[in-house]
């Protein structure tokens, strides 16, 4: 059974536009409301499935306040998909908590169609245990994500 939120917002912009801010992790901290991604470990750019690319981040829940992700990118089609699944590298090996988020756009007159889809499908009874359940966030926190990409995008 497939355990995902998902959320579409149209954009007036054009889709090589928006997707020029995803697929620039130094920008990722315009895309969420809450200030929980702080900046890019890693600066280039996202160009390939498997490419992965370190966030610094915060949350008050977090044991150590400020942590380090280390993304997966899981899909890649320019100005169409990107997705990444979060992770951490440890002892040189990648592991994921088994969830992921994907944008989805859709050109229109003038516009983009964005869906944001956030999917813990694959999350383990542990790690669903360590955060104290899943989904990590309501359906508005997408909402508010992609009203947070339209005014970085178009402001």
């Amino acid at each position: 059974m497939s355990e995902q939120l998902a959320r579409t917002r149209t954009i007036a912009a054009a889709p090589d536009q928006i997707f020029a801010v995803l697929v620039d992790p130094a920008q990722h901290q315009y895309t969420e409301p809450t200030n929980w991604v702080r900046d890019a470990c890693d600066v280039e750019p996202i160009t390939e499935v498997g490419q992965i690319f370190g966030m610094h981040m915060f949350h008050q829940n977090h044991p150590e306040g400020h942590y380090r992700i280390d993304n997966k990118v899981i899909a890649f089609d320019p100005c169409r998909t990107v997705a990444w699944q979060p992770g951490q590298i440890q002892d040189g090996v990648w592991g994921s908590g088994g969830w992921w988020w994907r944008y989805d756009l859709a050109p229109g007159d003038g516009c983009t169609e964005v869906t944001l889809t956030y999917d813990w499908t694959d999350v383990s009874a542990p790690v669903r245990e360590n955060f104290g359940g899943f989904p990590a966030v309501p359906p508005e926190f997408l909402d508010e994500s992609l009203e947070a990409l339209e005014r970085h995008v178009t402001g």
